[in-house]
């Protein structure tokens, strides 16, 4: 089994209030809460996670 290669996207920038993904895992994308490494992980579909990156992209979660 690979070791995740965790990482923060380079938009990260809002103090500490990150996510980790890791995409060195074939068919999976695991997410983590950069503060709490150790802690639980959420895994999504390659799909499924740009699914979601593309409606964030577009506003379709509105402003935070």
């Amino acid at each position: 089994m690979t070791d995740p290669q965790w990482f923060k996207s380079s938009y990260s920038n809002n103090g500490g209030a990150c996510v980790e993904i890791a995409v060195n895992i074939p068919g999976t994308v695991p997410v983590r809460d950069s503060k709490d490494p150790s802690g639980p992980r959420l895994e999504f579909t390659p799909a499924s996670w740009t699914s979601f990156v593309d409606a964030a992209a577009t506003g379709e979660f509105g402003e935070v």
